[in-house]
């Protein structure tokens, strides 16, 4: 099927220009027809100090939606009162193929796209549009990138290249994509739930069980979770005979990296005002309620809704685990090889606690599906078998796009990730390692100028080392960034702790010593780690202390192994390990 170019048209964002191109239609004309008869999406945009703000939207009838749009300019709480008729400007989109659901799609994705871009502080929509299957759905892929290329002709410093939005963390994580099936259906339990906990006080106190291992998508469900929790709270509390009160969200990670990326996704689709505080670490979320000295007054009013990434780390706080007085419904993410130490360890016998009365109450979902990895099920089970199992066996030669390579030395797969990261649809591409290499944060190693992962004469710096020194010369679009997504990094080796729930396209895993493999077994070695955290004894409920570090190192090679979207690249410094790698690979 040919798909016909897109109608992309832009003029000032002001009545009389409005006007003016109206009139301009009225010449019998097919491409004049297809603005004025066929639904159409547009977008305002409009400079606030070096980014942009906009809206995206759609209609049937684009010359009265704006006229609306411009009656709200006095209105203060409205995004239109920021149109300014000296920078604002609008696109307005029309193609011969738009029917409703197609236009829907095209505003959702252009929302997504643009609240993704380094060039837009806050996109305004607040809609719940993704369509499922409809007539000429299989289009709107080449119809977007049509569109998109246009608008860029047309304006490059706010439409960015696809590649570079497709790069960006808060694209990756965005409560915008289209779900699958299992995060659909886990999405709607959870929204019914939130449904009947703040209309029916008997159903207060719930805990909601999300079980899912590396890449099953846990990070964009419980961003869609609270991007349309908000949203649909809100349309209740614009409807006058409404009597519902709003509600009180929080969501709490403990990755800083990923802390800074919830931040900026409510910012950005302004899910909440600059005075709220919806995004915690475990510690200050839990802090709320003990009572200090010297201290606010604690809380006494739990949240309606508490959104919990990575649940080991609120259910084990040496001051106080989470409880039904924090939140009087919460939903937890959680699997057990997400814990990497001894002050996250949970028993299997806790563990199960959880999971069983989160199946009696009808509270358990669970999710099986890879969607970080463009990898089929053969390569996901050999990662598994590695890191899980300890064993290694020949890898399927059917590995489709994804790339698996062995490199005899760090210095060849440094180049190797370099030239990825090089190109455009692979700019996302950097060194990872297993922490087998002394690092200390807020303190200066002895005689050296940065903690380095050292292997023979090739040497590269921690995550978080080279910023020192240039923080203040960064330019400001790079400041808000996450580590991955930092020009620098690319000179730097991320841990566990940088790269966690994050995704790289191409992943340069260096595995340390602290990972060996002797009598035809992977094996774990706990004295090769420099993971202190992870080494150390645990002590359990009965006063006992116990050690888990071989269970937390394999924990954390897996998720280094599973990182990369379109492939790993491997050095290990074990000469038995790569041998067996490169025998198998």
């Amino acid at each position: 099927m040919t798909i016909s170019s897109p109608i992309v048209v832009e003029i000032d964002d002001n009545k009389k220009a409005l006007d003016k191109f109206y009139n301009s239609l009225m010449e019998d004309t097919k491409e004049n027809r297809i603005i004025k008869s066929y639904p159409t999406v547009y977008i305002h945009a409009w400079k606030t100090g070096d980014k942009y703000e906009v809206y995206v939207g759609e209609s049937n009838d684009f010359y009265r939606r704006t006229e609306e749009h411009y009656n709200q300019k006095n209105n203060p709480k409205a995004w239109e009162s920021k149109l300014t008729e000296e920078n604002s400007k609008l696109y307005i989109i029309a193609h011969p193929n738009f029917n409703k659901s197609l236009t829907l799609d095209i505003e959702n994705r252009l929302y997504l796209y643009l609240s993704s871009s380094q060039s837009v502080s806050k996109a305004h929509n607040s809609k719940e549009n993704p369509q499922n299957d409809y007539y000429l759905h299989e289009i709107l892929d080449e119809i977007f990138s049509k569109i998109w290329r246009k608008l860029r002709n047309i304006n490059e410093e706010l439409f960015l290249s696809e590649g570079e939005i497709k790069a960006s963390h808060i694209f990756k994580a965005s409560p915008l994509h289209k779900l699958n099936k299992e995060q659909l259906e886990a999405k709607e339990l959870v929204l019914s739930k939130i449904a009947n906990s703040t209309q029916n006080s008997s159903e207060n106190n719930q805990l909601i069980w999300v079980e899912g291992i590396w890449g099953t998508g846990k990070t964009v469900l419980i961003s869609s979770i609270f991007y349309e929790a908000i949203i649909r709270a809100n349309k209740d509390l614009d409807d006058e005979n409404s009597k519902k009160k709003k509600l009180d969200i929080a969501v709490i990670v403990n990755n800083k990296e990923q802390l800074k990326l919830y931040k900026e996704i409510a910012k950005k689709l302004c899910l909440v005002t600059n005075k709220e505080k919806v995004v915690f670490n475990p510690n200050n979320f839990i802090n709320q309620f003990v009572d200090k000295k010297n201290s606010p007054k604690k809380r006494t009013k739990p949240y309606d809704i508490v959104l919990v990434d990575e649940a080991h780390l609120l259910l084990t706080r040496k001051t106080q685990a989470f409880n039904g007085e924090q939140g009087q419904l919460a939903v937890a993410m959680f699997h057990r090889k997400q814990i990497m130490n001894a002050e996250q360890y949970l028993s299997k016998e806790e563990i199960d606690k959880y999971e069983n009365t989160a199946k009696r109450e009808g509270n358990y979902i669970k999710l099986t599906k890879q969607m970080r990895m463009n990898a089929n099920p053969e390569i996901i089970d050999w990662i598994e078998d590695f890191c899980i199992l300890g064993k290694l066996k020949p890898l399927t030669k059917n590995r489709g796009n994804y790339e698996i390579r062995v490199f005899d030395s760090p210095k060849l797969l440094e180049k190797a990730i370099k030239e990825k990261a090089k190109k455009e649809g692979t700019k996302l591409s950097r060194l990872i390692a297993t922490y087998d290499w002394e690092y200390k944060e807020n303190r200066q190693p002895k005689n050296e100028k940065y903690w380095c992962v050292k292997i023979e004469d090739w040497c590269k710096p921690w995550n978080y080392q080279l910023e020192k020194d240039i923080q203040k010369n960064k330019k400001a679009k790079d400041r808000d960034l996450s580590w991955v997504e930092q020009p620098l990094t690319i000179d730097e080796v991320g841990s566990i702790y940088t790269i966690h729930g994050f995704d790289l396209n191409y992943a340069g895993v260096i595995i340390g010593p602290s990972v060996k493999f002797r009598n035809n077994e992977v094996i774990f070695d706990p004295k090769s780690s420099k993971n202190n955290k992870a080494t150390q004894n645990r002590t359990l409920k009965d006063g006992s202390k116990e050690n888990f570090a071989e269970d937390f190192l394999s924990n954390e090679l897996g998720v280094l192994l599973t990182r990369g979207i379109n492939g790993i690249y491997i050095y290990a410094c074990d000469e038995e390990l790569r041998n067996e790698l490169k025998r198998y690979i």
